[in-house]
Parts: structure tokens; sequence; C-alpha cells
């Protein structure tokens, strides 16, 4: 049964998992658009969502919490600068999720993550 679930395991332990959603959410904040399978970009969509209320809470904090995340420190101030500015007035659904033709070599579904109101 699936009761009680909280996030998808993506056939991976624990640290595994947890670096690839790093490398993920480093990737977004720093391309603001990355194409990967559907189930992590259904999971990528949770972290770079807290990812950018963390930018929007602006605490030291949230300022280290994010820089546990960031593989690329100097990423942190586009995070609680630039990103942070772009979206103070939207509540929440700062990204996108395009579904896309399917992966060629093995038909594994595709998506694409992207930040809203990015230019």
């Amino acid at each position: 049964m699936r009761h009680g679930w909280k996030f998808r395991r993506l056939g991976r332990d624990t640290v595994h998992r947890r670096a690839l959603l790093k490398n993920l959410a480093t990737a977004l904040i720093k391309h603001e658009r990355i194409v990967t399978t559907l189930a992590k970009a259904k999971e990528l969509r949770r972290v770079g969502d807290k990812m950018i209320t963390l930018g929007k809470r602006n605490t030291p904090g949230s300022r280290a919490e994010a820089e546990c995340w960031m593989r690329e420190h100097s990423l942190v101030p586009k995070l609680f600068g630039e990103l942070s500015l772009r979206y103070e007035g939207r509540a929440g659904g700062y990204t996108r999720l395009l579904h896309i033709p399917n992966r060629v070599g093995d038909n594994a579904k595709m998506a694409v993550v992207e930040l809203v109101d990015n230019s």
C-alpha cells in the first residue's frame, strides 16, 4: 500500500537521493530551466519551491540552510537577491513542470522544470 509516503525514492538510497536533489536544485537555480525525467522533476519541483521560499525569508538560518543545499555557494546571493525580489509578490508555485516527448534510448518520461517569470 502507498499510505504515508512523503516523497519519491527514485530507486536510490537516502544519501544518493539527497545528493541527486542537491545537484538538480543547484542546476535549476543556476540555469533556471533543466530537462530531466518526470519522477525527478516532480521531486525537484518540491525542493526548488522550498529553496526560493528560503530566499524570500532571508534570515541567517534560512541562508545557512540554502548554503547546505547549494553545491555552488556563489549561487546563494542570486537566490537571496535576484530570485527573492522576482518572486516577492508570489505566494508559491515558483516552478513550472512541462511534459516533453519520451527519451529516445529507453522511452523514459521526460519533463522540463523551469522557474516561472524567467526571461
